[in-house]
């Protein structure tokens, strides 16, 4: 496969961190997850997989309403019960069962305990998760991250367009090749990941879209490479905001791909 084309004289890891002041600056926090309890990030996290968050919102809401949105209450609810609550989230049936699976595999793996779940090494974690049913990298990294605090980056569409609209990485590349690139030009740390994945699906929900995208307002718009070359160099006096770079950049930066595989 033929490898994205990469900015003259700067570094991969330069140019995503102007990305993330230059959204940062625009956007302001985005404050993820939208859930009150890691059960509610772990339900969002299954809800939401091909539909929007408005309807795993309105799916979550009638948990709450029907009483299960507390682990006793779930692990008990009966089947019909469940995919009747989850409805609106489309793939109603598949959903369901991944949740009451979830919640079975929970307490014989871990006592019921989420805290035993996050303290694992979390390679080992995240390849727990990979192997239920109805789990797949994007949940399980957003399950991780968001309920675990847990620092995997959650490449999704959004990410993987803008970055391959940005010559950062390839059309082609997938789920995986985008992580293992973000997480090795990234410091790593959860709050960063956290924030700048949020920033980046606001920001292809609004401009980079899949059909017809509106680069007009885009923060990102300054470095857009011309005619499909390098991205342009970050600019050294763009207005930024170091609510999280200022102390990631003096961390000691770990390469986490590995144990992301």
């Amino acid at each position: 496969m033929q490898r994205a084309a990469q900015p003259f004289g700067v570094e991969p890891g330069e140019v995503l961190k102007t990305y993330y002041e230059e959204l940062l600056r625009q956007f302001g926090p985005q404050g993820w997850w939208p859930a009150r309890t890691r059960l509610e990030v772990i339900l969002g996290a299954i809800l939401t997989q091909n539909t929007s968050w408005q309807n795993a919102a309105r799916a979550i809401f009638r948990l709450q309403g029907a009483g299960l949105l507390r682990w006793p209450r779930l692990r008990q609810a009966p089947l019909p019960q469940l995919e009747t609550c989850v409805r609106p989230a489309g793939y109603f049936r598949q959903k369901a069962r991944t949740i009451r699976n979830f919640a079975k595999w929970l307490d014989e793996a871990h006592q019921g305990s989420l805290d035993a779940l996050f303290r694992q090494p979390p390679g080992l974690a995240r390849a727990q998760l990979l192997g239920l049913r109805g789990l797949g990298p994007e949940t399980a990294d957003a399950i991780l991250l968001y309920a675990g605090k847990l620092p995997f980056f959650v490449a999704d569409a959004y990410t993987r367009r803008i970055l391959a609209r940005h010559n950062l990485i390839s059309p082609g590349d997938g789920y995986p090749e985008t992580q293992q690139f973000l997480h090795r030009h990234l410091p790593v740390d959860e709050g960063l990941f956290n924030e700048f994945h949020a920033l980046l699906v606001e920001a292809g929900k609004r401009h980079c879209k899949r059909q017809a995208p509106d680069c007009h307002g885009c923060p990102l718009e300054p470095y857009l490479p011309p005619n499909g070359n390098s991205p342009r160099a970050p600019l050294r006096n763009a207005g930024r905001s170091r609510n999280h770079t200022q102390a990631y950049t003096r961390k000691e930066v770990h390469v986490i791909a590995d144990v992301a595989q």
